[in-house]
């Protein structure tokens, strides 16, 4: 279902997608949108922790750039997601975060892919209210180092992912030590059931850590 979240910088009304588990949550996840907006995936993603007993939330972090905000899996859909980005300060990303962690019951854990991986990271260092996150192949987090997360992160990359190269996967390694970090015989966006890079063993096995990670830290 959708429901609507008011983020407090500005008092902007955001959509999100809203699943809740058949009984009584666990808790609660934020999941965190890849740059195409609230697409099938990120819906799927949030079946799949409802499925394990936490209510997720996916925030629709571009509805200010356009209401129901959408962009397709090819060049022009790339284009205008990356142009949503661009016009989506930090800020405003975090306090949109902030408001689906508030609407969730304790405790909240928050997660991402692509772009929601690089906004995972920054939600785990300026959000309240969360337990610990998982991150997957996001390769703006080398651009955010600065921002150290106040909360355990896990982080997840695919060892044949061409948009990431090797270094930038080492130096979060190495700016995270702490976190761990797993490295999937697959490309990017291998969680995403379509795309050219899905990889159904590696999903299975990062979604298991995950949750895994999640519960470890109630």
């Amino acid at each position: 279902m959708k429901v609507k979240l008011t983020s407090k910088i500005d008092g902007f009304e955001i959509e999100a997608i809203s699943v809740a588990p058949a009984g009584t949550p666990a808790g609660g996840v934020v999941v965190i949108q890849e740059i195409f907006g609230l697409t099938e995936h990120i819906a799927d993603m949030c079946a799949v922790f409802a499925h394990a007993g936490y209510h997720a939330i996916a925030p629709g972090l571009f509805d200010r750039i356009e209401p129901g905000f959408h962009a397709d899996h090819d060049s022009d859909g790339i284009q205008k997601g990356v142009a949503a980005v661009m016009n989506s300060p930090w800020p405003q990303v975090v306090s949109d975060i902030q408001a689906a962690i508030d609407a969730l019951p304790q405790p909240v854990y928050v997660t991402g892919f692509c772009y929601g991986g690089a906004a995972t990271w920054m939600a785990a260092a300026q959000c309240t209210g969360i337990k610990a996150g998982a991150a997957f192949y996001g390769r703006l987090i080398a651009n955010l180092l600065d921002h150290k997360p106040a909360i355990p992160v896990m982080l997840h990359y695919g060892a044949r992912d061409a948009s990431i190269p090797p270094e930038n996967v080492e130096s979060v390694r190495a700016a995270a030590p702490d976190s761990p970090l797993y490295l999937y015989d697959a490309g990017h966006g291998f969680c995403r059931a379509g795309s050219s890079d899905y990889d159904a063993a590696s999903r299975e096995l990062a979604l298991a850590r995950t949750l895994d990670w999640f519960a470890r830290w109630r």
